[in-house]
């Protein structure tokens, strides 16, 4: 008698979670994968937070949001990218080249958007910007094409800048091309290029640690590896007293010399405009890919200092901020 009170009681408990839980599962899930960590990326993950609640989607309420972090490990990216799979997301979100291979290979199916691909045709992640096709949309970084226009910044904040070194991730395709470019632009500048090849985080200590005789100034070429590790690459940097060459403000607030490039929190932004659009039917390979059109230049003059460079006033007063 005892046990069918009881049960009697449990029913109208185990309904309600019973529904509860039908309710939760039909919320559509947004798979949020970030290249670094909570902590470093925790204003573009909220500024893409922000624009969707601006557009009517509410964590927990008529959406949800899964969120991993790849913490620069890249085998992590195809981790996340199967659990994703795994979890029947609705769209994966996500930013940088080797994340969006990794979701990419494992699925066709599942729409993806990433707040920043660095030359998504170049890497042979879309056939053309226009109309992508497939099931990967978002932006374009525009890496490659931004690397003549920070040389040329460099050779402004470093009066006599004569042989550059190049630090980036050769596992990444995009790194690749972007290297490229900037051994042919910084030759074509008439100076002395040489590159040290980073595929670990291991490796960046040697790398610097080779370039300090050799390199008057460093441009590093951003990815997953050298933003994860970027504390760490620019106090070995001024340890080895050379000015370094950033892609992004993240990397100035950490202590390094200056920066160039679009901004980040505007494209994780602009990225919720294109998950609102796939979760309300729009197929990704029908969005265009789009090119940023906010760019800054940061400048850290703390780090100037250190280094005992003498910032130009007519770069400083292009600078969209300078961090004292």
């Amino acid at each position: 008698m005892r046990r069918s009170r009881v049960a009697a009681l449990l029913v109208p408990f185990l309904i309600f979670s019973e529904r509860e839980a039908r309710a939760q599962a039909k919320l559509p899930t947004i798979g949020f994968m970030g290249q670094s960590t909570a902590s470093a990326e925790a204003a573009r993950a909220a500024a893409f937070v922000q624009r969707l609640r601006e557009i009517g989607w509410i964590d927990g309420q008529n959406v949800a949001i899964e969120f991993r972090w790849v913490e620069g490990r890249s085998e992590r990216s195809a981790e996340i990218a199967g659990e994703f799979v795994r979890l029947k997301v609705a769209v994966i979100a996500t930013v940088g080249t080797p994340q969006v291979l990794a979701a990419k290979q494992a699925t066709a199916s599942v729409p993806i958007v990433s707040a920043a691909m660095g030359d998504p045709v170049g890497t042979g992640l879309v056939s053309n910007l226009a109309r992508p096709g497939g099931n990967v949309t978002g932006l374009s970084a525009q890496a490659p094409d931004l690397s003549g226009k920070r040389l040329e910044l460099l050779r402004e904040a470093v009066p006599g800048l004569q042989r550059l070194g190049l630090v980036g991730n050769v596992g990444n395709p995009l790194v690749i091309l972007e290297l490229r470019e900037l051994e042919t632009v910084g030759r074509a500048l008439g100076l002395d290029v040489v590159t040290a090849e980073l595929r670990r985080a291991e490796d960046i200590a040697p790398a610097i640690d080779a370039l300090k005789e050799r390199a008057d100034a460093l441009y590093i070429a951003q990815d997953l590896l050298t933003f994860t590790n970027r504390h760490r690459i620019n106090i070995l940097a001024l340890g080895a007293r050379l000015p370094v060459m950033h892609a992004s403000r993240e990397n100035i607030d950490a202590g390094g010399l200056l920066s160039y490039g679009p901004n980040y929190s505007v494209l994780f932004r602009r990225a919720a405009d294109y998950v609102d659009k796939i979760l309300r039917g729009t197929k990704p390979g029908e969005l265009p890919i789009e090119q940023p059109t906010a760019f800054e230049l940061v400048v850290n003059a703390t780090t100037a200092k250190a280094l005992g460079l003498t910032i130009p006033p007519a770069l400083l007063a292009r600078a969209d901020e300078v961090i004292e």
